[in-house]
């Protein structure tokens, strides 16, 4: 496997900086693109999923800093690998169009997301059935 082609674990340093700097992820040192975008997602009750989803162009990385949550995903193919998030140290790198959800919050989760690209409304899909029509199209 290409080093960042598939999902994948990333290990990151406890984050010392009081500010919460992420610069020392950026440059291939951790993360493989610069920051472009960081967000949070809170915790949602544990039966229902959260951000099912893909985005054409954009790669992420979502760490678990409190409390646990499980992001299954699924690559187009049949197949799909399921990740449960609970160290602030380890993030999974989700690159272009890989289709994501997020189960199974623990009350009082968050999660951290850095991004490669500013939002772009156009860049997500919402709708599994365009991810594969959008799969296929790629193939071909």
């Amino acid at each position: 496997m290409e080093k960042y082609s598939e999902p994948c674990l990333l290990e990151f340093p406890k984050i010392t900086d009081p500010r919460g700097n992420l610069s020392f992820a950026e440059g291939g040192r951790i993360l493989p693109f610069e920051i472009q975008r960081v967000y949070w997602t809170y915790d949602v009750p544990s039966w229902r999923e959260r951000h099912g989803r893909a985005l054409r162009t954009c790669a992420e990385v979502i760490i678990a800093t409190s409390g646990q949550c499980v992001v299954t995903v699924d690559f187009g193919d049949g197949r799909d690998k399921s990740f449960t998030l609970n160290k602030s140290n380890v993030g999974l790198y989700l690159p272009p169009m890989t289709w994501r959800t997020i189960t199974d919050f623990v009350t009082g989760t968050t999660c951290l997301t850095i991004a490669s690209k500013l939002y772009d409304e156009a860049d997500y899909i919402s709708n599994y059935q365009q991810f594969q029509s959008s799969l296929d199209d790629e193939l071909r």
